[in-house]
């Protein structure tokens, strides 16, 4: 006798929708790629949007787990109906809707000239595989330990990128959770690696899921923070307090800057309610000198705007100059280099011009401003 889901598969009407998708799956690609450039604009203009989108989002992955444990049980029984063609279309949808939603997050605040490019770089080529149906589902029939490591990297992407969004969590604190979420998801991976250890990999195996999990922290330096970018920054010697604006210009040399030290303005993108505490790094010829730390309130159209003064430069303050702008996590989202001329030299000017370069992850921009 016929269980209900083994007539709910034999059903005439399911096997045409399940027909028609699969006709239609090229389609599918440039659908889920229009939807999350369309749901990142969205996301700035009207942030509870982009918090229903993301929710939207988890629990479409939601559905996708629980379908993969209810389908391995089956299998495991003997008994599985689950046409796996329509099992690994539906996980594609879902793979898709994932790294297309959460890639432009990474790709505007990315510092490309920094080891952030090979983790945005990686989503990438995640993204590629997932609509180039080849690569895709050879990657889920024969290669199923790979093919679950790449559900957990989507996973621990989409938790980075919905912390702050959904939960009002720091972009330290979503990394915090991506990392539990990443040993977590990774558990399939590690069983398949381990399944010739015998009894030890139910030791094993736990260890390894907890040290990739404090792995992905220790390498935090190289994964951009997501929702957090700058719009633009400016060097500038003097501020304008009514217009909160950078005010005055000047040469970068070692007098005009002992006499009068030096303005850095940053504006930084946060979602709507995020609180998130961040430093200006001010280096000199690659040694730091100086640590400040600004706090920023996330919700304004143009940046949170946000300063740092330096006044104490010494005789020996030519050369090389850049300030990282980082979390408190330890994440970058940008850097400002100049140059400060020795005596008889060619000098570049602060005159308070605004920088903006979307898409870079460069510092650029002027505006609030706190000593």
């Amino acid at each position: 006798m016929k269980t209900a889901y083994q007539r709910l598969l034999a059903s005439p009407r399911l096997q045409r929708l399940a027909a028609l998708l699969y006709r239609f799956r090229w389609l599918w690609p440039l659908v889920s790629f229009g939807g999350g450039v369309i749901s990142f604009f969205l996301v700035n203009r009207q942030q509870s949007l982009g918090a229903w989108l993301a929710l939207a989002l988890v629990a479409s992955w939601l559905l996708v787990v629980l379908e993969a444990g209810w389908r391995w049980w089956y299998r495991h029984q003997g008994r599985s109906e689950m046409p796996r063609l329509l099992a690994n279309f539906c996980a594609q949808l879902a793979h898709q809707e994932t790294l297309f939603f959460c890639l432009p997050f990474f790709l505007i605040t990315t510092v490309w000239f920094s080891g952030q490019a090979l983790f945005t770089g990686l989503l990438v080529l995640c993204a590629v595989v997932s609509i180039v149906d080849p690569l895709y589902f050879n990657l889920a029939a024969r290669r199923r330990w790979l093919y679950y490591a790449y559900h957990a990297i989507c996973i621990f992407v989409v938790v980075l990128v919905i912390g702050p969004l959904l939960l009002g969590l720091t972009t330290g604190q979503s990394l915090v959770a991506g990392a539990v979420a990443l040993a977590l998801a990774a558990l399939p991976t590690l069983f398949l690696l381990a399944r010739r250890l015998g009894p030890a990999r139910w030791l094993l195996v736990p260890l390894a899921a907890a040290a990739l999990g404090a792995g992905s922290w220790g390498l935090r330096g190289w994964i951009p923070p997501a929702t957090l970018w700058i719009d633009a920054s400016a060097l500038s010697p003097g501020f304008d307090s009514a217009a909160r604006a950078p005010r005055g210009s000047m040469p970068l040399s070692v007098e005009t800057l002992q006499q009068r030290g030096l303005y850095a303005f940053t504006a930084i993108h946060a979602p709507l309610g995020l609180n998130e505490r961040i430093f200006h790094v001010w280096r000199h010829n690659g040694q730091e000198v100086d640590r400040i730390g600004l706090s920023i309130h996330g919700g304004r159209g143009q940046g949170y705007r946000a300063w740092s003064r330096k006044q104490q430069f010494g005789d020996n303050a030519a050369g090389r100059w850049q300030i990282d702008v980082i979390t408190d996590s330890g994440q970058r989202l940008g850097v400002l280099r100049f140059r400060v001329a020795a005596s008889g030299e060619p000098t570049q000017r602060a005159d308070g011009s605004r920088h903006t370069t979307p898409g870079v992850g460069w510092l650029r921009g002027n505006e609030d401003i706190q000593e």
